[in-house]
């Protein structure tokens, strides 16, 4: 029987002490050299962004039992014998020596700001309540105590929901004698949440006050590690926050701990006798580069091996993709012009703000590429051009990405969310059936915009741009698409050439008529 991987486990004892059928252990890819580094970086306050299910739920759980004594009443130090970091003595003397406040904010998405609200009071009382034996600690006074069972029993004003990060720290530091470390996974789920649902202003300052009290200038914390997916502004959540370092995916360190490398990949491939089918893993689910490490999307690999090697789009059928969708239809014919080069596999150059304010994402197409960028939706790759701007070449990593996006293409352009009306419609115009794709082409004219958005000199350049987004949805391992490419003794606006001659070879011309 071939070794498992588990999907969908985050929690590292689990993976760790788990036995299949067998007997056997999980398939485990060991990423504890993270701790190595998280040791020797002495930034107090780290910030690590990653595309969702990169694996950042799991490091936070290994870092987790790695500095705490126990972990739920249950021992941790034998969980790290025969990984990397048990061959660093300096780095176990570490191992089990810090009282640990670990919150995750991956599940509040609620539909409204009272809502989440009370699901943050929860999650504060959970927190509080694995160390509840501190209320038996001489060192708190009464009034302590009253504050500490507020939280306990979810019934305390706002100003101590907002400290109660600050708070326990001083309460754990009082109790232990040593400094906590803060482990704070998916740190801008609500934020995000509330951009979609609209109530994005009140969980900004919310956030705002319960990190600024907790992590800034805190003489009570040893140091804290906020994962997500975002970097949201400076301006907004770490406002006067100046003691956090940022690594997001536009950064080298931490490069090889979320997601999978070559190596990695090659050796699971090869446990689970899927090897002879690399390329196509490759054509799929590489294309992530953060400095040297060229990375695999870690929720896709598995599941491909769950599958017994189906190829299959895992990571972007996991979400709901309206905001991309909503994003990209909104946005400008600049920006779907240079989208149209990324759908060709080309790149383009583009500036990118890694302090991201989600409420600035209809103001500025900036936002929009790094929000893509930062979400694994887009490869980025520095331009060292020796100027102070921060330019990067963008392009669609890998498949799996490319086909969402002719997939939410096409349900804009046909105003249905199904890719089968979409399909017949482009196969209507590669076998010449002119008829059934002129009354497809009406149909989505009139779907999809008003005559009164596109009027004037420039309307036939609208037109063009818009065909070419509509083509996008066919097979370029099929046909060539060329645009504005002079032919004999003129110039042709868009050409479509099969590469099976048997096949139609079409050119469209795209003319406006003078309404004088």
């Amino acid at each position: 029987m071939l070794p498992q991987v588990p999907i969908g486990v985050s929690d590292f004892r689990e993976i760790i002490e788990t036995r299949d059928s067998t007997g056997e252990p999980y398939l485990f890819v060991d990423k504890s050299l993270l701790i190595k580094d998280v040791i020797e970086d002495l930034t107090k306050v780290k910030l690590i962004t990653r595309p969702r299910r990169f694996g950042k739920t799991l490091n936070m759980s290994m870092l987790h039992h790695f500095f705490a004594k126990t972990v739920h009443n249950k021992p941790t130090e034998h969980l790290f014998k025969g990984l990397k970091i048990a061959e660093y003595a300096e780095c176990m003397k570490h191992q089990g020596q810090y009282p640990i406040i670990f919150l995750s904010l991956k599940d509040i998405k609620s539909a409204s700001f009272k809502s989440a609200y009370e699901d943050f009071c929860k999650l504060l009382s959970q927190a509080y309540e694995q160390h509840e034996h501190l209320l038996s600690d001489s060192k708190l006074t009464q009034r302590q105590k009253n504050q500490y069972n507020g939280i306990l029993n979810r019934d305390a004003p706002e100003s101590d929901i907002r400290s109660a990060l600050k708070d326990l720290t001083f309460y754990l530091y009082q109790g232990y004698g040593v400094k906590p470390i803060v482990l704070i996974d998916e740190y801008d789920t609500p934020i995000q949440t509330a951009y979609v649902k609209n109530y994005y202003e009140e969980m900004v300052t919310l956030m705002r006050e319960f990190l600024g009290a907790g992590l800034k200038d805190n003489s009570h914390l040893d140091r804290a590690i906020l994962t997500g997916v975002l970097r949201v502004s400076k301006e907004s959540i770490f406002s006067g926050l100046n003691n956090i370092k940022t690594y997001s995916v536009l950064n080298d360190r931490y490069g090889e701990y979320f997601g999978f490398v070559e190596d990695e990949v090659s050796r699971l491939l090869i446990k689970t006798a899927l090897d002879s089918h690399i390329n196509d893993v490759k054509a799929w689910y590489n294309g992530y580069q953060i400095g040297d490490a060229i990375i695999y999307n870690p929720w896709s690999i598995v599941n491909y091996i769950q599958e017994r090697g189906k190829l299959s789009s895992y990571w972007v059928n996991t979400s709901d993709n309206a905001l991309i969708k909503d994003l990209w239809v909104h946005s400008s014919e600049l920006f779907k012009g240079q989208f149209e080069l990324l759908l060709k596999d080309e790149q383009i150059i583009m500036l990118m703000d890694e302090h991201l304010a989600l409420n600035n994402l209809d103001k500025s197409e900036i936002a929009i590429w790094t929000l893509l960028a930062m979400s694994g939706y887009l490869k980025a790759n520095f331009i060292k051009n020796g100027n102070n701007e921060s330019l990067y070449y963008l392009k669609i990593p890998n498949k799996e990405v490319k086909d969402l996006y002719k997939r939410l293409i096409a349900e804009w352009l046909s105003g249905v969310n199904n890719a089968m009306v979409f399909n017949t419609f482009l196969n209507n115009l590669l076998n010449g059936e002119m008829k059934d794709f002129e009354d497809g082409l009406r149909r989505i004219l009139l779907q999809t915009f008003s005559a009164h958005d596109i009027k004037g000199k420039n309307s036939e350049k609208f037109y063009h741009g818009f065909m070419l987004g509509l083509l996008s949805g066919i097979d370029q391992n099929h046909y060539k698409i060329d645009s504005n490419k002079e032919s004999g003794l003129g110039r042709y606006d868009i050409i479509l050439i099969p590469n099976d001659t048997s096949k139609l070879g079409i050119i469209l011309e795209i003319k406006s008529i003078d309404e004088r």
